[in-house]
């Protein structure tokens, strides 16, 4: 049974098409990985279907009575609202049951005989859903939700203003999960998750009966959960049957026929060509040249898809620095409460750290303490000399205006027009990327913006706070090498092991350091 029929799509940006005459089909039961290169529409497709977005062209269609769930990972969390009031919307549809009920019973008094019959009639109708929901109990299902996904444990009082980026994640996962939909599409639901959550999330998507549709570049977590791709290049969407890997295999054999059949033709087109032009002019051959010449006319020309440009990340190294990176006596960490036990910790020149552990225990709180963005509550930190930092945050929460043009050159005034798009071009940007507003980016070109600010500056030290997030799958693997290849030191949160295992030399689990409980 058809679930979604998206029929003929198109759509664009300005003169940058996004697709063209894309269709698409979702079955029920169906687990679907939505694939392709940062930048290629995955979250405008998204947008799309469910109504966010208004195509140029085409039709999209929804079975009736359809309740879909979608995770967006650039939803705004309003501020004012705590964990709790967000997790109750997950409900709304009900409290709304409710308050036309009170209302329901405000009019009795005023209405004739029959009319109250028929409001009791319908009282009694939604006063059964609301019981059937388990709506009296709306607290308890939250509570256990949140608990299940380590939120309890951050308070559900707390402003969601205030939330790390994999507390912010939870958060909407959590109500999602309460919504209970028919259909849930994911987009990029690991991102800023523990690898403890991540595998929560795995073992409820392998259980999960409904349909999915998921957008993520973390394979490991895509090949253990959906059993069809579909890829999503050069304005088309194509589908596949089985997991990642099978996809790479089957592409790749799908290029090499392409590029085999093209190469033919174009040496039969080279042939025909040569043929006409030889015999064209001469009355014995005219005919069979004109005859050529229709077979060429007629000819469904091969085209090969332009390769699309892949990210180069080749770190600036400084002059060393001192044997000594930094060094903490007694520090505790916080805001208002401490996140840690007195650490005490040391990290030396040519190390790769690997900071990683559960959401919300002060990870990011600690690399920007060390940096001293934040004061410490308790202790000191002592910096070593001769430090060239360059730090990679983990979310940039300003809008951002400026082409990616601008972006760069106010970083580096010295440059020169051509080398702010070389520079753009070596992390993997297209000119159309290069010309765009960062503001109307995917998360993963932002991401590759930045990191060209990051590799065109000297530094002896990276901080790099979730590097990956957004990024695709040729991107990952190039700041690996590039950091494996890096001569300077590295100071890394990271909740992918396939990525930081690659990297580091030391892994320090600040589990073993935090003042919350498990």
């Amino acid at each position: 049974m058809s679930i979604l029929n998206v029929e003929r799509l198109s759509h664009g940006f300005g003169d940058r098409a996004i697709f063209n005459d894309v269709s698409f089909r979702l079955l029920k039961g169906e687990h679907i990985g939505l694939i392709g290169a940062n930048g290629e529409g995955k979250s405008t497709f998204m947008n799309i279907i469910t109504g966010k977005l208004q195509p140029d062209d085409g039709k999209v269609e929804w079975s009736k009575r359809m309740r879909v769930g979608y995770l967006d990972q650039h939803a705004v969390l309003s501020k004012g609202l705590t964990m709790r009031d967000v997790l109750k919307g997950a409900f709304q549809y009900l409290f709304d049951m409710e308050q036309e009920m009170n209302d329901m019973y405000g009019r009795m008094g005023d209405v004739s005989p029959e009319e109250l019959e028929k409001l009791l009639e319908d009282v009694g109708t939604i006063q059964d859903t609301l019981t059937n929901q388990d709506f009296y109990l709306i607290d308890a299902k939250i509570d256990e939700t949140a608990r299940g996904l380590g939120l309890t444990d951050v308070g559900l009082d707390k402003d969601v203003h205030d939330l790390s980026g994999g507390q912010r994640t939870k958060v909407l996962l959590a109500k999602l999960l309460l919504e209970k939909p028919d259909i849930l599409l994911l987009d990029e639901p690991t991102n800023y998750l523990d690898e403890q959550h991540i595998e929560w999330l795995k073992r409820y998507l392998q259980e999960y009966e409904n349909a999915f549709i998921l957008i993520s570049h973390d394979i490991p977590f895509l090949n253990s959960v959906i059993n069809l791709i579909y890829h999503m290049e050069n304005q088309e969407l194509t589908r596949y049957v089985g997991d990642y890997d099978h996809f790479l295999e089957v592409h790749e054999m799908k290029k090499q026929q392409l590029e085999s059949a093209f190469k033919r033709q174009q040496q039969e087109i080279s042939e025909l060509k040569d043929f006409v032009q030889r015999n064209k002019a001469s009355v014995a051959t005219r005919n069979m040249a004109m005859s050529r010449q229709k077979k060429l006319d007629k000819m469904e020309v091969i085209e090969l898809a332009k390769e699309k440009p892949k990210p180069q990340f080749n770190f600036i190294d400084a002059r060393a620095s001192s044997k000594l990176i930094f060094e903490t006596k007694d520090l505790v960490i916080g805001y208002d409460s401490p996140l840690s036990r007195p650490l005490n910790l040391r990290m030396e020149r040519g190390q790769k750290i690997a900071l990683v552990g559960a959401n919300g225990i002060g990870k990011t709180t600690l690399l920007r303490s060390i940096l001293g963005e934040i004061p410490a509550l308790e202790g000191s930190v002592q910096l070593g000399d001769i430090l060239s930092i360059g730090y990679f945050q983990q979310e940039m929460k300003e809008a951002n205006n400026n082409t990616c043009i601008d972006e760069i050159w106010n970083e580096f005034p010295s440059y020169s027009q051509f080398e702010v798009r070389a520079a753009l071009a070596k992390c993997g940007l297209t000119t159309k990327h290069i010309e765009s507003k960062i503001a109307v980016l995917s998360g993963g070109e932002k991401a590759k913006v930045r990191l060209c600010k990051l590799i065109n500056r000297e530094t002896n030290l990276l901080v790099l706070d979730e590097p990956t997030n957004h990024l695709d799958v040729d991107a990952k693997e190039e700041l690996a090498r590039a950091l494996k290849a890096y001569k300077g030191s590295i100071l890394l949160i990271s909740h992918e092991p396939e990525f930081y295992k690659q990297v580091v030399t030391d892994t320090w689990n600040c589990e073993t350091w935090t003042t919350k409980v498990f």
